[in-house]
């Protein structure tokens, strides 16, 4: 059983590891967010190896995917579902253009966790623009 704040991470990872190219600038933003989002205010940093590790080892499974995806929806309250939609959408953009995988996996979080189509657009609007260059 996961935590809110390794749902979080899981959420991020997920979405890294969707198209198996974790890029500089995904994990760049992974770590940004955990050092600078209040969500993550009270998160012990040095959990922060361990929880990608342990994300890492159980997306390696076979059934990896649907297992993390039950623990972030079980792990995350309500109030968080959009943080945890939002976070990952920033990790898709971070690299400059979300592939197909990653964008299936937004799918998949966006029905898994609840959140309304008409509010996913305006997180992804956003995670566009924050990540848009000149």
């Amino acid at each position: 059983m996961i935590d809110a704040h390794a749902a979080l991470i899981y959420t991020m990872m997920l979405v890294s590891a969707a198209d198996t190219d974790m890029t500089d600038a995904e994990l760049q933003i992974i770590g940004d967010i955990v050092n600078h989002l209040p969500v993550f205010r009270d998160y012990e940093r040095k959990r922060f190896t361990k929880d990608l590790k342990e994300c890492a080892g159980l997306l390696a499974k076979e059934d990896g995917l649907e297992q993390a995806l039950k623990g972030i929806k079980n792990a995350l309250p309500q109030k968080l579902r959009e943080t945890a939609y939002a976070v990952a959408c920033d990790v898709a953009a971070a690299d400059g253009e979300a592939s197909q995988e990653e964008l299936r996996v937004l799918e998949l979080l966006r029905h898994r966790l609840g959140i309304d189509r008409l509010i996913a657009a305006g997180i992804e609007r956003g995670a566009r623009a924050r990540f848009a260059t000149g």
